[in-house]
C-alpha cells in the first residue's frame, strides 16, 4: 500500500482524540480560553453527560474577521514564534482546541467586542463552517457545543456514565476556580445551579470557599528559583483518597506524581495509613525553567530541576505544619464559636455577660418549679423579687481557676539510645517494668512550662481507665491518650538528637558496598552533602556501586542498604527524597513506642502535668508518630445538651 496524505477531516479527528479525551477536557480548554480573553465572570452549563456544554464569559470577544480563524488548526493569537513557548503568559497556545472540538460536534460560536453594535455568530457542523450571522448578544464570547462525538460512534461508546462524566466536569471546574480566585464562576448541571463561587481576594479565601473547610492554613517556601505557595487543612481534616491534593504549576492545573509525593511527605508522621491530606499547592518558577508543552491536554509539566520543586513544596507545607497553628485555633476560636452558636448559651466566664432573669422564663416553668418545691407561687411573691434586677446579681463574677502548676521533679532513670535501639530491634527482648511501678515505667521528665502553652494550660482532673488523662480547659473537657502523647514526646527527642548530631556514628572498617544502577549512584552522590548532615557518609566505589563509610549506630546494615536504594529510586523518579528521614523516623517511632508509658499504667497527677508540659515543647504533639490523634475534645455545651440544660 502506498503512502497517502491524510485528509483534513481525518487529521482533525485524530487531533480531537488527543485534545478532547472526554467532556471534562473540553470544558477545561474552553474555560482557559475565557480566562485568556480577560474574563472576570464565567458561566458553564452542561447536560447529557457532557455531550452538550455551554460556556459564557464577559471577556474581550473577537472580531468577525478572526471568528472563522478561531476554528482553524494551529491558529492562535497567543504565540507567533518558537521562542514564545518559553515565555508563555497564557494558558492556551497550541491553536488546536476549538478546531478539534468543532470537528467532533456541532459548535455555535457567538462573540461581541466592546463598542460593537451587534454580536457575530458562527456555526460549525462537524468541522464544516456556516456563514457568519449578526445576532444580539452581550460583550464576551459564548461557545455552545452539542452532539459531542456524534460523528464518531466508536469514540462515543467509550464515554462513561452521565454521572461519572458530570463529576469529572465539576472536578475540573473546581480546579479552574482554585487557579483563578479573582474570577466568578457559576456552574449549572442539567439546568440546576450546583455551584456559585464569587470572586475572592486571595487564594486562601477561594480554597476555603471551594473545599468548604475553615480554617485553612498557608505556607510558603523558596528553593533557588522555584517558589511554592500552599493552602491546606490541618491533619484532623483528611480525605480517603489523594483526589483532594490540587497541584498547580504556573497556575496551570497539573497531575504530577513528584509534587504529590512532596505533599504526602510534608504530612509524614501526622496521618494514619489510608489518610490523605487536603491541600492546594501552587508552584511558580521562571518560564525558561519549566516546559508545559509535553502533553496535548497540558496536564503535565517538566521542571528543569525537579528536586527544587519537590523540596519547595515539601518545605512550604512542613514549615507551617511544624508550627501546629490549629492548636491555637481549636483551643480558642473554635470552642468559642461553637459555644456562642448554641441558642440560649451564655459564656459564664465573661463578667460583662447578661444573664437571663426570671422574667424571661415561661410562667409555666416558674409555676411548675414552685409547686413542686412547695414554696410561694408567683402570685404570692413580690414583683421586685421576680425581676432579679438587683445590681448584685449583675456584678457577680465567678471564680477563675488557676491553671498554673508547680514544677514538681519526678526522679526517674534515663534510657540510653542503645537501650532504645535494642527495644526497637526486638520487642520481646525489651523488659518492661512492672505496671505498678510507675516511677520506673515512665520516662517523664520534669520540665519548665512553656509560656502560653496549650497543653500545660489544661487542668488535670485525673486518669480514666488507666489510659486517658482527663483534663478541662475553658469551655470543654479534653481527654489525652497518655501512650500516644508520651510517644510523640519521645519520638521528637530522638529525632532532634539525630538531626543535631547527638547520636553515635559507627565508622565501618571497610565501606559497606551497595550495588545499584549508575543513574541511581549519580542521584545519591548529588545529595551526598545533605545525607552527611543526617549521619550517613557515602562515596562512589564504581559506576554501579555506592560505599557507605559511616552511619548512625542504631541503623542496621541491612536496613541501610534498602533505604539508600529506595532513596536513589525516588531521587531519579521524583527529583527528591526523604527516604532516609522516613527510615530513621520509623526506627525512632518504634523506639519511642516501646520505651514510653503504656495503656493500663497508673500515673500520678504530677507525672500527668509534667507530660503535658513536655508536649508544649513540640508543636506536633496533637498526633502520635503513627498519625493517631493524641486528644479528644468534649465541649461543655455538648454536655449541657446531653443533660437537657440547654436545647
Amino acid at each position: 500500500m502506498s503512502i497517502q496524505v491524510l485528509s483534513p477531516e481525518v487529521v482533525d479527528q485524530i487531533a480531537a482524540g488527543e485534545v478532547v479525551e472526554r467532556p471534562a477536557h473540553l470544558v477545561k480548554e474552553l474555560v482557559e480560553n475565557s480566562i485568556d480573553a480577560g474574563a472576570t465572570r464565567v458561566h458553564v452549563e452542561f447536560f447529557d453527560g457532557g455531550r452538550i456544554v455551554k460556556v459564557i464569559d464577559n471577556g474581550k470577544g473577537m472580531s468577525p474577521e478572526d471568528l472563522p480563524k478561531a476554528l482553524d488548526r494551529f491558529a492562535t493569537s497567543k504565540i507567533s514564534k518558537s521562542d514564545d513557548l518559553w515565555s508563555l503568559k497564557t494558558f492556551g497556545f497550541r491553536g488546536e482546541a476549538l478546531a478539534s472540538i468543532s470537528s467532533v460536534s456541532k459548535m455555535t460560536l457567538t462573540t461581541r467586542r466592546e463598542g460593537d453594535e451587534q454580536a457575530f455568530q458562527l456555526v460549525s457542523l462537524y468541522g464544516k463552517k456556516q456563514p457568519i450571522d449578526r445576532v444580539g448578544g452581550s460583550q464576551g464570547t459564548t461557545v455552545l457545543m452539542e452532539n459531542l462525538f456524534e460523528n464518531m460512534p466508536a469514540r462515543l461508546k467509550f464515554l462513561k456514565s452521565d454521572s461519572a462524566e458530570h463529576t469529572a466536569i465539576k472536578t475540573t471546574l473546581k480546579a479552574m476556580a482554585l487557579a483563578h480566585h479573582d474570577v466568578e464562576f457559576r456552574i449549572q448541571e442539567n439546568s440546576k445551579l450546583v455551584n456559585f463561587w464569587p470572586a475572592c481576594k486571595d487564594r486562601k479565601e477561594r480554597a476555603e470557599q471551594i473545599l468548604e473547610i475553615k480554617p485553612l492554613f498557608v505556607g510558603e517556601a523558596s528553593r533557588e528559583y522555584v517558589k511554592a505557595y500552599a493552602v491546606f487543612a490541618d491533619p484532623h481534616n483528611v480525605a480517603k483518597t489523594a483526589k483532594n491534593i490540587w497541584l498547580f504549576a504556573q497556575n496551570r492545573w497539573v497531575q504530577d506524581r513528584s509534587l504529590q509525593a512532596a505533599v504526602n511527605e510534608a504530612y509524614r508522621s501526622l496521618l494514619m495509613h489510608g489518610e490523605f491530606p487536603i491541600a492546594a499547592v501552587w508552584v511558580e518558577t521562571d518560564p525558561e525553567y519549566i516546559d508545559v508543552n509535553i502533553h496535548p491536554t497540558k496536564s503535565q509539566v517538566k521542571f528543569h530541576d525537579p528536586s527544587l520543586a519537590f523540596r519547595a513544596v515539601a518545605g512550604a507545607l512542613r514549615g507551617t505544619l511544624e508550627k501546629a497553628p490549629w492548636i491555637q485555633q481549636s483551643g480558642q476560636l473554635r470552642s468559642q464559636a461553637q459555644f456562642a452558636g448554641e441558642k440560649g448559651a451564655v459564656d459564664y466566664s465573661d463578667p460583662a455577660a447578661t444573664y437571663p432573669s426570671a422574667k424571661s422564663l415561661p410562667n409555666f416553668a416558674v409555676n411548675a418549679a414552685t409547686e413542686k418545691s412547695g414554696v410561694t407561687t408567683q402570685s404570692e411573691m413580690p414583683k421586685e423579687n421576680l425581676a432579679f434586677q438587683d445590681s448584685t446579681f449583675k456584678t457577680t463574677q465567678f471564680q477563675k481557676k488557676d491553671f498554673s502548676f508547680p514544677t514538681t521533679s519526678v526522679q526517674q532513670p534515663q534510657m540510653s539510645y542503645q537501650t532504645l535501639a535494642e527495644a526497637a530491634e526486638s520487642r520481646q527482648n525489651f523488659e518492661m517494668p512492672p505496671k505498678n511501678d510507675t516511677a520506673s515505667a515512665t520516662n517523664i521528665e520534669a520540665v519548665a512550662p512553656v509560656s502560653g502553652g496549650y497543653w500545660s494550660s489544661l487542668e488535670v482532673l485525673g486518669q480514666a481507665n488507666l489510659t486517658y488523662i482527663v483534663t478541662q480547659h475553658r469551655d470543654k473537657m479534653v481527654f489525652v491518650d497518655q501512650h500516644a502523647a508520651h510517644e510523640r514526646v519521645a519520638y521528637e527527642k530522638l529525632m532532634n538528637a539525630w538531626k543535631g548530631g547527638k547520636i553515635d556514628i559507627q565508622d565501618f572498617l571497610f565501606p559497606l558496598a551497595i550495588d545499584m544502577s549508575p543513574e541511581k549512584v549519580e542521584g545519591l552522590l548529588l545529595l551526598a552533602k545533605d545525607i552527611e548532615r543526617l549521619g550517613v557518609f557515602i562515596e562512589a566505589l564504581g559506576p554501579g556501586t555506592v560505599g557507605v563509610k559511616a552511619a548512625p549506630l542504631f541503623i542496621k546494615e541491612s536496613v541501610l542498604g534498602k533505604v539508600l536504594d529506595r532513596m536513589a529510586t525516588e531521587v531519579v523518579d521524583q527529583g527528591g527524597s526523604y527516604s532516609l528521614e522516613r527510615a530513621v523516623g520509623d526506627i525512632c517511632a518504634t523506639m519511642a513506642c516501646h520505651s514510653v508509658v503504656r495503656a493500663g499504667q497508673a500515673l500520678s497527677i504530677d507525672q500527668m502535668k509534667n507530660l503535658l508540659r513536655e508536649m508544649d515543647h513540640f508543636p506536633l504533639s496533637s498526633f502520635c508518630p503513627h498519625g493517631r490523634p493524641v486528644s479528644v475534645e468534649y465541649p461543655f455545651y455538648k454536655l449541657e445538651k446531653d443533660f437537657g440544660r440547654i436545647v
